[in-house]
C-alpha cells in the first residue's frame, strides 16, 4: 500500500516537473496580457520598426537633441500601450526615449527567450547609434523582467545611467520562490542571473522598489542595491506593490537621478 502511494506521488511529481520544463516559457512570458490601461499618449511619438531577425515595434520620442535618451525595457507582460502612463510622465522630464517591444510581443514575430531578448536589446541600442546617439548619452531603464535585460546590456559599457524598477536577483531565485519543491535550478532555461552580472556595471544606478511587492520580493531589490558599486541611488517606499505608483516622489527621484548624470 505504502509503495503504491509513494509511486503515485512520485509519478505526479515527475509529470509536473516535465510540464514545467516544456511549458516554462508560457508561464514566464505573457505578451497577450493587457491591463486595459485607458491612458492616452499626451505627446508626439514616432512609430518605428527596428530591423532584426524579428522586426521590433518601437516608439521614439524626440524631446530635445541636447537631452539624454532613455531606453525602456518593459516587463514580461503586456505591450507598449500598457506603459503609456509612465511614458507620459517621463516625457515631462529632460529626456528623449525609445521603448520597444520584444520578439513575440505587440504583434512582433518570434518567441521570447533570454538570449533572444538580449539580442533585441542590442538591436535597439544599435538603432540609436545609427541615429548618432551613443552610450554616454543613453540611460537604460528596466522594469521587472526588463531589469535583467538592462543589467545584461549595461555590462562593461559606459552608459550614462541605469534605472531598475523592481529588480530581482535571478530567475532561479524567483522560480524557487514560486516552485520550491521542484528542481528549478536544473530545469530552468532562462535564468536571468542579474546578481552575478552587477559587478560588471560601470554606470551610475538608481534602484526603485516597493516594500509591498507581491511578485518580486523587496529583499531582492534591496540585495541588488547593496551589491552595487557606487555611484548608486535608491527609491524605496513602504506602500508600492509591483507596478510602482508614478507619483510626485518617484518622478522626483528619477528627475534628481537624471540631473546627477550631467
Amino acid at each position: 500500500m505504502y509503495f503504491n502511494v509513494f509511486f503515485v506521488i512520485f509519478f505526479a511529481y515527475f509529470l509536473i516537473t516535465v510540464f514545467l520544463y516544456f511549458y516554462q516559457r508560457k508561464l514566464l512570458y505573457h505578451p497577450n496580457i493587457n491591463s486595459f490601461d485607458t491612458h492616452s499618449i499626451n505627446h508626439k511619438i514616432e512609430k518605428v520598426l527596428i530591423s532584426s531577425k524579428n522586426d521590433l515595434m518601437a516608439w521614439h520620442y524626440k524631446n530635445n537633441e541636447s537631452y539624454k535618451t532613455l531606453v525602456f525595457f518593459h516587463g514580461n507582460a503586456g505591450g507598449l500601450s500598457n506603459r503609456v502612463y509612465k511614458l507620459n510622465e517621463l516625457s515631462k522630464l529632460k529626456l528623449n526615449y525609445l521603448i520597444f517591444a520584444y520578439r513575440g510581443f505587440n504583434g512582433n514575430s518570434g518567441k521570447p527567450t533570454e538570449e533572444g531578448l538580449y539580442e533585441d536589446a542590442d538591436r535597439a541600442i544599435n538603432w540609436l547609434k545609427s541615429k548618432g546617439i551613443y552610450e554616454k548619452d543613453i540611460i537604460l531603464y528596466g522594469e521587472s523582467l526588463g531589469t535583467a535585460i538592462a543589467i545584461h546590456t549595461g555590462q562593461f559599457k559606459n552608459f550614462s545611467g541605469i534605472i531598475l524598477e523592481a529588480p530581482f536577483t535571478s530567475m532561479i531565485d524567483m522560480g524557487q520562490k514560486y516552485y520550491p519543491i521542484f528542481p528549478v535550478k536544473f530545469i530552468l532555461k532562462d535564468k536571468y542571473e542579474s546578481k552575478k552580472k552587477i559587478k560588471n556595471l560601470k554606470s551610475s544606478i538608481l534602484v526603485m522598489h516597493g516594500k509591498k511587492d507581491k511578485i518580486v520580493p523587496f529583499h531582492m531589490g534591496k540585495e541588488i542595491y547593496e551589491n552595487l558599486s557606487e555611484p548608486k541611488f535608491s527609491y524605496f517606499n513602504d506602500y508600492d506593490d509591483h507596478m510602482m505608483d508614478y507619483n510626485e516622489d518617484l518622478i522626483r527621484a528619477i528627475k534628481n537621478f537624471i540631473e546627477s548624470l550631467s
